[in-house]
């Protein structure tokens, strides 16, 4: 008859999980039930009475077009935020890796920027644009550009832009120069040997083994796009003109915390959950074919 080895469990792994699991259940799984919950009912904005509407909530949701215009806002926002954060940050990167002397000063000067809050971003960039004292206000109007950010909805859809990608390039330059400094000197000095165009030897060589940190960045900055920019459009332009800037998780926020539409703004965070996972599902399915790690 065969016989087993056994070992012996300690419950203490079990313990040290438990705080960590509590804190899950308590601020995520419970927070996504009772969404979920809500979005099925009609709430009073005093929280009293509750009815039962099914998909009604759902609905009117497709049936709005502030709902809608508020989605194709969020999904041009996401999309040019995390190709303008990748791009500039990869060039700076490569930029760095290449400096000899001054290395250091030149990555704190990039890095420092990562220590600021997405609200205090809104803030700086809120008197950068100010149309009075506003620093980029006046430049603009040297070029003859009338920069407007309280009325017109592509002046503030251009200045949220320009503050996020500022506020998110430096996270991107960290990892980004890591991965490079990771590439073996051997590589290099081969690839040097076998390519003299500098352009042709990124774009074959150094940009595919960049690749896994180049497609963790891309998760990385559409969730930031989506969600932590919050501050930022709260801070600057509170969702306008006319709704013009308001996106997702915007929307969320001021209709169920400012308008106290309970009901609708779970539908909406429902939405919201559905639409990241998809992403993600996308990018791990389509993208991650093209990563070799």
């Amino acid at each position: 008859m065969e016989r087993r080895q056994q070992f012996s469990h300690t419950p203490l792994p079990y313990l040290l999980l438990a705080p960590q699991m509590v804190i899950i259940a308590i601020f995520f799984l419970y927070p996504a039930a009772k969404a979920i919950y809500l979005s099925f009912m009609l709430e009073d904005p005093w929280g009293m009475s509750s009815t039962f509407i099914g998909f009604e909530n759902y609905q009117m949701l497709f049936q709005s077009h502030e709902y809608l215009k508020s989605l194709s806002f969020t999904l041009l926002f996401s999309i040019v935020v995390s190709f303008l954060s990748l791009a500039i940050a990869l060039l700076l990167a490569v930029k760095a890796d290449n400096i000899i002397h001054g290395q250091g000063t030149y990555k704190v000067s990039l890095t420092w920027v990562y220590a600021v809050a997405p609200a205090i971003a809104g803030i700086i960039g809120g008197f950068l644009f100010n149309p009075h004292i506003g620093l980029l206000t006046d430049l603009f109007a040297m070029f003859g550009w009338q920069f407007s950010l309280q009325t017109n909805p592509f002046d503030a859809t251009f200045a949220l832009i320009l503050v996020s990608v500022w506020k998110q390039v430096s996270v991107n330059f960290i990892y980004f120069l890591a991965g490079l400094q990771s590439i073996s000197y051997a590589v290099k000095e081969a690839s040097t040997l076998d390519c003299v165009s500098d352009a042709k030897r990124f774009w074959t060589i150094t940009f595919p083994l960049l690749a896994p940190t180049g497609f963790f960045l891309l998760v990385i900055n559409l969730t930031y796009a989506f969600f932590d920019t919050f501050g930022v459009i709260d801070t600057m332009t509170n969702g306008g003109p006319g709704g013009s800037t308001t996106s997702l998780v915007y929307k969320v926020y001021r209709d169920g915390f400012v308008g106290a539409d309970l009901g609708g703004s779970s539908a909406q965070s429902v939405i919201l959950l559905l639409l990241v996972l998809g992403l993600t599902f996308i990018q791990f399915r389509v993208v991650e074919k093209r990563v070799h790690y």
